[in-house]
């Protein structure tokens, strides 16, 4: 179909992209014209003694100097704290059908499980024990349970 035979809208739309085609690489030219010469020093960022991003280099005056002694590298070893054993708490709460309850240590407020078959006497809600913690598969497990007087 030549185009003595387009329709007066086909013309119109095809002129409105050739126009929109042209405004696109003219905006493109001009970008690249306008585009800033930045030296590498325009480009560096410095970051001064509160850890803050600045444009202006550090004092030489404020450098300190560190011993290489002084850097540690990697995560200090935990020192082995040796905990009271025997530890005292209240039941706050037990099910006698499915065999496990928690207590609430008396030192530390946390709680902790407890099992049936941990237990060395029967115990209840409310009543005050006497026990041992060992880590168990989830967590820290109450062992050798026994009721104080």
């Amino acid at each position: 179909m030549g185009r003595s035979q387009e329709t007066f809208n086909k013309k119109e739309v095809r002129s409105r992209k050739e126009k929109k085609r042209k405004e696109k690489e003219k905006k493109r030219l001009e970008r690249k014209e306008n585009q800033k010469k930045g030296s590498l020093d325009d480009m560096i960022a410095y970051i001064d003694e509160n850890g803050m991003i600045t444009s202006t280099p550090p004092d030489p005056n404020k450098k300190k100097v560190i011993e290489l002694e002084d850097i540690e590298i990697g995560v200090p070893k935990k020192e082995l704290v040796e905990e009271e054993t025997i530890r005292t708490g209240v039941v706050t709460f037990f099910n006698d059908s499915k065999g496990y309850g928690f207590i609430k240590d008396s030192v530390s407020k946390e709680s902790i499980f407890t099992h049936v078959n941990n237990l060395i006497d029967e115990i209840r809600e409310g009543s005050k024990v006497s026990f041992e913690i060992e880590m168990g598969p989830k967590g820290p497990t109450a062992v050798k349970v026994t009721l104080v007087k």
